[in-house]
């Protein structure tokens, strides 16, 4: 949290730890050395921190004063990535605050990231833990697991009013990430690896060492005195990218091998970002993408790749529709359903098509809150208070549609779709419709607002 110095998160509650060192007995883990003087250029490595000015720069804009969340494991990786980002955010006037989260998988983790806390409050870096809950073994645990930590870091994030969020990930993650992707038949756009940069809603993720060898991070470490802590999961012949480590046998990350996956994946970023730019441009152009959650296409279509990140953006999907599925209405439209959508003649909307939201494909209605997401699409903004009475919901409109036949010149096929506020089950408001009145709405927005997925910046590559 701004402005609350050193603190540790446990089961909710806040607990102050102060700047003098502590002595945990953890099992595996390094003691503590002073960290004070343990600045970049002080150790030697100023090119370090210079190259890391430079990708920082590439990753902005900031505001002035930036202030910043990092995702801090314990690990080597991420105990360098915050030594970096602090000296990086103290010389501009800003500050860093570490996020550590324990997933609590392993009977040592909660020790591991009390201690992990404690070396970075020691060397004067904000730090939080972020315990996790509700996670057990079973199937997908990896993936289970990454979600809850991207969630709790968002959240956190959040909480703090931090907009960007610094990922640990180096050199070797690219390659590796390259090589499973590979050996799993990926296309192009995903040998271009891990992006430097990803927007999501309320934070936007940034990787600044996808270049930097792991053993130059290590190095930095050193010679600043710092510590880390070393998971086992990293040595576990189980996991896909451990097995891929030791066939590279290129533990310091700068070998001939990684470099050339690194320079690989670089190459296909700046492809993907090209095609994602020229997606963007003709959807611009040639797309009508109304408020109301719909858009009219030209008669005579489009790519596979707009169209397919078009039918994201109608049908609220995570995921741009894959070329291969949209390729047989994208540049011949016909009537049709697809992923969730209707694609119709545009009728006395003008010539071309009309891709729409299929109401009977809609979500569930959703609790009227402010944040709160319908269908995927729609945001709920609140400018007033609601009315007192039942508990208020958002959903599709569905047939009620009838009764609002021909307003505002929208094919009831679009009414269909649209988000109404219902109380009790009873229809109190359409605000896309300004019914019953403007004055009576004014206290329900839904924004148009499709899944970053449908039209993400361009890919920014290592």
């Amino acid at each position: 949290m701004p402005g609350l110095g050193p603190a540790m998160t446990i089961n909710g509650s806040l607990q102050t730890i102060g700047t003098e060192q502590e002595t945990f007995e953890t099992k595996g883990c390094l003691p503590i050395r002073p960290f004070q003087s343990a600045d970049p250029a002080d150790a030697g490595s100023a090119d370090l921190a210079a190259a890391f000015a430079a990708r920082m720069a590439r990753l902005g804009p900031f505001e002035p004063s930036p202030r910043l969340a990092l995702a801090v494991s314990g690990g080597a990786d991420s105990m360098a990535l915050a030594l970096l980002a602090r000296h990086w955010a103290a010389e501009r006037g800003g500050s860093a605050l570490a996020l550590v989260v324990d997933h609590g998988l392993r009977p040592e983790s909660a020790d591991e990231a009390a201690l992990t806390l404690s070396r970075l409050t020691g060397a004067g870096i904000a730090a939080r833990v972020l315990p996790l809950t509700g996670l057990a073994a079973g199937p997908a645990l990896a993936e289970r697991a990454r979600a809850a930590r991207y969630a709790a870091l968002a959240a956190a994030c959040a909480e703090a009013g931090i907009a960007h969020l610094l990922l640990g990930h180096h050199a070797g993650d690219q390659a590796e990430t390259v090589l499973i992707r590979a050996l799993a038949g990926s296309g192009p756009h995903g040998l271009a690896g891990m992006a430097a940069l990803v927007e999501h809603p309320h934070v936007r993720l940034l990787r600044p060492l996808l270049d930097v060898a792991p053993g130059r991070l290590r190095a930095l470490l050193r010679a600043a005195g710092w510590e880390w802590v070393e998971d086992p999961s990293n040595t576990n012949p189980m996991s896909t990218r451990v097995r891929l480590r030791a066939l590279r046998h290129d533990r310091d990350g700068a070998g001939p091998a990684t470099s050339a996956l690194v320079a690989a994946a670089r190459a296909d970023g700046l492809r993907r970002a090209a095609d994602e730019a020229a997606i963007a441009e003709e959807i611009a152009s040639q797309v009508t993408l109304r408020p109301e959650g719909f858009a009219l296409i030209p008669p005579s279509g489009l790519s596979p790749a707009a169209f397919g990140r078009l039918v994201a953006a109608i049908g609220g999907l995570e995921r741009p529709l894959p070329e291969r599925d949209a390729a047989a209405l994208a540049d011949r439209p016909r009537a049709a359903t697809i992923a969730g959508t209707e694609l119709v003649p545009a009728g006395r909307l003008g010539p071309g098509w009309l891709l729409v939201r299929e109401a009977a494909a809609a979500r569930p209605p959703v609790t009227l809150a402010a944040g709160a997401v319908w269908d995927g699409r729609f945001k709920i903004v609140a400018a007033g208070e609601p009315p007192a009475g039942d508990a208020l919901s958002v959903g599709a409109l569905g047939v009620e549609a009838a009764r609002f036949r021909g307003c505002k010149g929208l094919p009831t096929m679009v009414l269909r779709s649209l988000p109404a506020v219902r109380a009790g089950g009873e229809l109190l408001a359409v605000p896309h419709l300004d019914w019953p009145g403007a004055a009576e709405a004014a206290c329900f927005r839904c924004v148009f607002a499709p899944p970053p997925a449908a039209g993400p910046a361009p890919f920014l590559s290592c």
